[in-house]
């Protein structure tokens, strides 16, 4: 399983001051995205995940140039979430850096703007969602009836979508739910993102057959280590 940091982007910043020091009184605190991502990219990030917060609540992309910097000053692939309802929002945020793209569920009523999105993202778009089954249900949908976590996943499957993130995870009972899904699916790749707040949560997501684990304020208030997180992420230990 690996390990993603995650930073929320709001007005240009991180809406979470980082301190990578603070455990030892070195270094300063930081809201700028860009050098909070290159200190997890220097510890070994694959990829960084960028939330677009102003962006989701305008349903397009609002900060370009955030997204922009930090692609300039990593390498590593960016995933960005947020304000990405539309093939143009995608091709936007890609333009600025990013590449891979999350869209919210409201796509799935929709079908031939999915399949505008996934034509837009290819194989790096993923569509993300909260499973539990009182967020279903009070989802504005177009149906007549609420579908099920498994009905949306195999629906999604059905329409291309290779890739989820599933939000609020880590305790015992939703990581056996986790568990369920990720075998219903194999080809497709599970990402949990929040809901775990120590290490015992990360060991449940890795036994549980998710693909990528996305952590935000865990790792910014340095609740959780991120390489101590990545150590414990290899089935291995």
């Amino acid at each position: 399983m690996r390990i993603v940091p995650s930073i929320d982007l709001e007005k240009g910043r991180s809406r979470i001051v980082f301190w990578p020091g603070a455990a030892t009184g070195v270094g300063a605190p930081t809201d700028q995205p860009a050098r909070i991502a290159r200190h997890f990219v220097d510890r070994g990030a694959t990829l960084i995940h960028l939330v677009d917060f102003d962006g989701a609540r305008a349903a397009e992309p609002i900060n370009i140039e955030s997204i922009g910097a930090v692609a300039s000053l990593v390498a590593t692939p960016l995933q960005v979430a947020g304000g990405l309802e539309s093939p143009e929002g995608i091709r936007i945020a890609f333009a600025a850096g990013a590449t891979r793209a999350v869209i919210s569920l409201a796509l799935i009523d929709e079908p031939e703007k999915l399949a505008a999105c996934i034509a837009a993202a290819g194989d790096w778009l993923a569509v993300g969602f909260d499973p539990r089954p009182e967020r279903i249900a009070s989802f504005n949908w177009k149906r007549s009836t609420a579908p099920t976590a498994e009905a949306l996943i195999d629906e999604l499957a059905a329409a291309g979508v290779s890739r989820i993130v599933l939000s609020h995870g880590g305790n015992a009972s939703e990581s056996a739910a986790f568990a369920s899904l990720a075998a219903r699916q194999p080809g497709m790749e599970l990402s949990v993102a929040g809901g775990v707040s120590d290490l015992d949560g990360v060991r449940r997501l890795r036994d549980a057959g998710v693909a990528t684990l996305i952590l935000g304020e865990a790792l910014l208030s340095g609740a959780i280590d991120f390489e101590e997180a990545s150590k414990v992420s290899d089935p291995a230990q």
